[in-house]
């Protein structure tokens, strides 16, 4: 949840905004939590597991858009003329990070949080610098988000718990990381 949170917090969601969230995992359902707890109007989530994105409804997403790359840019900008003002990188893969800096609108802002994987990220600079982008984000602060995160989830006004959706013993964490990486689970509670 605090990963999810630092990614809102980084692309300055704020009450009214428009906000895209890339990638349906447990980080990118968070984020969609955050953002609706910040008091964006409008939530759009960009993923293709049909259970992960009825979860991402639930936490707050207004539009779902299933396609990638250069389809998933056109179908943005066509719900949202000029872009989001906030845009969620939550996957950490080159090719979301380019789907985030096309769909971020002139002036808004970026909130990278996805762990980055590959050989190498190429990114439009460019585009960036053209747009007055602002690209912010890394390693979530989490010690500084669980004493407001943890108020609300006690209050029961925050509830992340449906992105734990496989629980196993301690002698099948190996299953449950087999689960996470085919995608069979969002995420793994492991009970002793």
């Amino acid at each position: 949840m605090s990963t999810g949170h630092h990614a809102a917090v980084s692309a300055g969601v704020r009450t009214g905004s428009t906000v895209a969230v890339v990638g349906d995992g447990a980080v990118g359902l968070c984020g969609v939590l955050a953002a609706k707890r910040l008091g964006a109007e409008r939530i759009i989530i960009l993923g293709r597991h049909k259970s992960r994105l009825e979860i991402a409804r639930r936490f707050g997403a207004t539009d779902v858009v299933s396609s990638r790359g250069e389809e998933a840019i056109a179908a943005v900008k066509e719900m949202i003329q000029g872009g989001a003002e906030s845009v969620l990188e939550c996957v950490g893969s080159e090719s979301a990070m380019a789907t985030a800096i096309g769909i971020a609108r002139p002036g808004g802002a970026i909130g990278y949080v996805g762990v980055p994987h590959g050989s190498s990220h190429n990114f439009n600079l460019g585009r960036l610098f053209r747009n007055n982008i602002t690209l912010r984000g890394g390693v979530a602060p989490a010690r500084a988000y669980i004493p407001e995160l943890l108020t609300d989830t006690v209050a029961g006004k925050l509830d992340a718990s449906a992105v734990l959706d496989l629980t196993v013993d301690l002698d099948s964490v190996p299953r449950g990381y087999a689960a996470m990486d085919s995608r069979e689970a969002i995420k793994v509670m492991v009970r002793l």
